[in-house]
């Protein structure tokens, strides 16, 4: 038997409705955010960007400009803020390197060549590095974070410890390569992990706890 991925995107989304997800007004403050969202809730990370903001100072050239006290200062209910500035840093001089009005430059490289530029900035994982790269640029990698780990663990056999590689890899073989399908599913576990699949069991009113679901197929 095989999971039908499709299908649990599908009752995701009759469940749940389309998210809106990544919040930004740019690329580069969708870059920010996932940066700053590592280790902390979105709450924080918004007071982040707001601080950035009202300092004059979200756009890459600015935050590299910035006073490093200052930068820590505005991007302090984050947390880890002294870690995370240098971070937004490595990552403002990546960005300042290979970006170009909002587009990655040179053209026509694949997201794999992408994919392993990025990672080579220092403090940047695979799930910072994939949330950047399709929810900042649009392009097909689909992100893993613990909330996926948590809900294919919990409903469909996954083990709790599988790698993110692994996980990765049979959603993209499984799926049609779309952005905005990966952008969706992403977003569609994070609300499911937030409303219904939390850590301590699930909720009434779980998706997949309803009787005769078809999410197999042989």
């Amino acid at each position: 038997m095989k999971l039908d991925v499709q299908k649990i995107y599908d009752i995701l989304y009759r469940t749940y409705g389309p998210q809106h997800w990544w919040p930004g007004d740019t690329p580069w403050e969708i870059c920010v955010g996932a940066v700053l969202t590592q280790n902390t809730n979105w709450s924080n990370v918004e007071k982040a960007i707001v601080n950035l903001k009202n300092a004059g100072a979200m756009c890459p050239l600015k935050i590299r400009k910035m006073p490093l006290a200052k930068l820590e200062e505005a991007i302090h209910p984050s947390g880890f803020f002294r870690l995370k500035a240098q971070r937004l840093l490595a990552v403002t001089d990546w960005w300042l390197a290979n970006v170009e009005e909002d587009k990655l430059r040179p053209a026509g490289k694949s997201p794999a060549f992408w994919r392993e530029s990025i990672l080579s900035v220092k403090g940047v994982g695979p799930e910072t590095a994939d949330s950047i790269l399709l929810y900042s640029f649009n392009l097909p990698t689909f992100v893993i974070d613990a909330y996926t780990k948590r809900i294919m663990a919990r409903h469909f056999g996954f083990d709790p410890d599988v790698s993110y590689h692994e996980l990765q890899s049979y959603f993209m073989e499984n799926l049609s390569p779309d952005p905005a399908l990966f952008n969706e599913f992403h977003a569609l576990f994070v609300s499911m992990a937030k409303e219904h699949c939390r850590k301590g069991g699930c909720l009434e009113g779980c998706p997949y706890k309803f009787s005769g679901l078809k999410i197999y197929y042989n």
